[in-house]
Order: C-alpha cells, then structure tokens, then sequence
C-alpha cells in the first residue's frame, strides 16, 4: 500500500515538475514589453536635424535600438504650436509609456493632455516661470528633465554685444509676442541694459509678415544693434531674419543653432543638440523605475560662443581677440 502511495506521490512531483518546467519555459519565450516612447516638438522634421540626430544616438549609447528593444513615436506641429493639443491627445491615446517633449509649447500641450505619462521636457526656456514644475530640484508630478534657463542667459548676450560693438547705445529686441517664454527674457534685457548704458527698443513680431517691418522701424529708430530672442517660431526662420539683419547693416546677436551660419554675427547660448541627447538618460532613468518628479532638473553648465568673421568684415567690424580665442567656432 505505501509502496502505491509513493508511486502516486513521485508521479505527481514528476507532473509538477515538469508543469513547471513548461510554465517556465513559455514565460521564457515572451518577448519582454518593448517600450513605447512618444516624441513631441513644435519643429517640423526638416528643422535642426542634427537635435534629433543626437537623440537616437544617445538612444544607442544606452543600448536602445529603434525598431528593435524601443518603439520611439515622433509627432511634429511643423511650427504650427496649435496642432500641439491634438497631438499630444494623441500620443496619450497610444499609451506611451514616456513622451519626451521639445520646446515649451509642446511641454505644455503635454502637461494638459496627462498626469501620468511620465514627461521628460528638454529645449525649455523656464519651466518654473512657464508653470510646467514647481521646482527645479523637486520638480513633482510627472514632468521633469532639462532647462535653458534663457532669461539668465540675457544679460551675458548683452555683454558680449558690447564687446563686440562697444560704442553702441540702442539695441532692438526682437521677440515673438505670442509667445509665453519670450516676456521674461525681454525683463531681463531690461533689467540689464542701464548698467550697460543700453537703450532698448521692442521690435515685436508674431508672423513672418511681421518680419520686414520690424526692420523698417529698426532703421527708422537708429538702432545699432539686434538682440534676438530664444523661441522656436523665430528659429525656424533663422535664415530669413540672419538675411534681414545682414541686409540691415545690423550686428545681430542669437542664441540657437543656424543664426550665425545663416549670417547673424554672434551666437552664445548651450549646446541644443547635446542637451537633446542628454534628456535620454531622463528616459533611461524612468524606465528603470525612477519617478520624474524625484528627478532633479538639469541646468546648462556648457555655453557655446560662435562668431561669424564674415559678416563681421562685411559690417566693418574688428572681433577682439580676447573674445575670438573665448569663441568655441569662428565661421570664416
């Protein structure tokens, strides 16, 4: 009899055992859940290249591959910031598991479309000013990932105009008017320009037929100098507006990719495009199970200075050189 019972007790371990062997062996053929990342900016894909060159590089230096161990949807407004709403909705709909957001306009669209999606911003001006976190260091909810902190940039921008101009007394500012981050950099060319004995003038713009115009009242006030603002509607038309001030006779000064290559004179702001590939680590970290809200915001530590020696002969100008050896890249 006991011999029967240990027959029947060593038939079922047997059966258990190789139950178990077979669960685990099916659970071992699952593919793992590829995640699903959504790509959200105001630019549309022709616009710097090169930003979005260093995010899949950046993707790669992390051991992701597209297609392959990650899914990345890009959504593009194509410099139509009211397409954002729509397109954030849609990425929710998806259920992406993170959406990394390019440009302030597109960070906001994607604060109203969800709390939970984690947000990983990169390209904005000021997310405390702008309302996207509360803080920089503890930033909450579930945005968090790197800042421009452009209206600090400003008065530096200022500076280097008067190094480059020193004798000049009337500086426009040009700027989006309908745009939320530009106000606050203007402030604070405001709040810098006395100490420099600089008079501001405000050359507001909010379409590109604004453009022509705006330099008309530049030449009719006497300006010696441009200071254009940090904002993606004017940076895609960075050429367009480098033309302008070329054509204008006016040292120009910017901050973001293609200004001086299109003609401005002086470029000083951070490095977009490593910015853009430094916010994958945000992604990796949340993938792994951080919280972004635990997740301190980066600042810019590393600022680029270039300068365009072209037009500076073009106008007449003699570049000093102490300011040419700070230059990161000089464009002959």
């Amino acid at each position: 009899m006991k011999s029967k019972k240990a027959g029947q007790l060593a038939s079922i371990v047997v059966a258990c055992v190789l139950l178990s062997t077979s669960l685990n062996a099916a659970v071992a053929q699952q593919p793992g859940k590829v995640p699903r990342v959504g790509f959200l900016t105001a630019f549309s894909p022709s616009d710097y290249p090169a930003w979005r060159k260093e995010f899949r590089q950046g993707l790669q230096d992390l051991g992701y591959t597209e297609g392959q161990n990650i899914v990345v949807e890009y959504r593009y407004a194509n410099g139509r910031p009211e397409r954002l709403p729509s397109l954030a909705a849609e990425l929710v709909r998806l259920r992406m598991d993170i959406v990394a957001a390019e440009t302030t306009p597109a960070n906001l669209a994607m604060k109203q479309a969800t709390t939970t999606i984690p947000i990983v911003m990169t390209l904005v001006a000021d997310p405390v000013g702008s309302g996207l976190v509360s803080s920089l260091a503890r930033p909450g909810g579930n945005i968090t990932g790197l800042s421009l902190q452009l209206p600090d940039i400003v008065p530096k921008r200022l500076q280097l105009l008067r190094e480059v101009v020193p004798t000049v007394s009337r500086v426009a500012i040009l700027w989006n008017a309908a745009s939320p981050i530009t106000p606050p950099q203007f402030r604070a060319a405001e709040a810098a320009a006395p100490a420099l004995g600089m008079q501001l003038e405000s050359l507001g713009v909010r379409t590109p037929a604004d453009f022509e115009g705006a330099f008309q009242t530049a030449a009719r006030r006497h300006v010696g100098a441009l200071l254009i603002l940090d904002d993606f509607f004017l940076a895609s038309h960075s050429a367009k507006l480098a033309a302008l001030a070329v054509k204008s006779r006016l040292p120009a000064m910017a901050g973001v990719d293609g200004f001086p290559e299109a003609g401005v004179l002086i470029n000083y702001g951070p490095n977009f495009a490593a910015i853009t590939r430094r916010s994958v680590t945000y992604i990796d970290k949340i993938l792994k199970g951080a919280k972004p809200g635990d997740l301190p915001i980066e600042q810019p530590t590393n600022f680029e200075l270039v300068i365009n020696v072209n037009t500076a002969k073009t106008f007449g100008l003699t570049i000093p050189p102490a300011l040419m050896l700070r230059a990161h890249r000089v464009i002959e």
